[in-house]
């Protein structure tokens, strides 16, 4: 059998993707998480043999929560998302991930993409690696990064300031850059379109 953690903020998405792979003779999910971090505690208590990330959660997305599971354990990861933006391909890879797929993908084609990477296999969807391979460069500095990653995660710019030891006001200038490169109104639209894009 092959042990599975199952992680999505989505009660109802969850609890469909769970009864569907229950249907698999050789698939069993062993626990299921609401956030990106009880997904990392269940894979740590439950020691699967593969999880299934929802991108986007609360806390901890599916990249940062795969990057804490790696840390403690070689449980690979396979991550599920409704948004398949390129730079987000390229940042799970960077995390450790080992499959990506949409979430339209049909539970058969998810199931047999679990028996493979569970046999050491990857898995990227077509879509988004042929998207991948023809998309720009990021046009952020890396304290752009840095500022709007801690923006993200709802730091004010007082507290955001202290944590990079810069002053408030060049905080200010970094992120005002970054709203003008991206074309955003607010520094969390920002933050919002590089996360989309795979850049924080």
């Amino acid at each position: 059998m092959i042990g599975v953690v199952l992680a999505d903020d989505e009660d109802l998405i969850r609890g469909a993707m769970a009864a569907l792979l229950d249907l698999e003779s050789d698939i069993e999910v062993l626990a299921q998480a609401s956030s990106g971090t009880e997904a990392v505690e269940a894979v740590s208590r439950e020691r699967p043999d593969v999880a299934v990330l929802d991108l986007e959660m609360p806390e901890l997305d599916g990249v940062e929560a795969t990057a804490e599971i790696a840390r403690d354990t070689a449980t690979p990861v396979v991550l599920v998302t409704r948004h398949a933006r390129p730079g987000v391909l390229k940042r799970a890879l960077s995390a450790g991930v080992r499959g990506f797929v949409p979430k339209t993908t049909p539970a058969s084609k998810l199931a047999a993409i679990l028996r493979d990477v569970h046999n050491g296999g990857r898995y990227v969807d077509s879509e988004i690696a042929a998207s991948a391979l023809t998309e720009g460069d990021c046009p952020l500095g890396e304290r752009e990064i840095e500022l709007l990653r801690h923006t993200q995660h709802g730091a004010s710019v007082s507290t955001i300031a202290q944590r990079v030891h810069l002053a408030p006001g060049t905080v200010r200038n970094y992120l005002s850059a970054a709203m003008s490169k991206l074309g955003a109104e607010t520094r969390h639209e920002a933050a919002r379109r590089a996360w989309e894009e795979g850049w924080i």
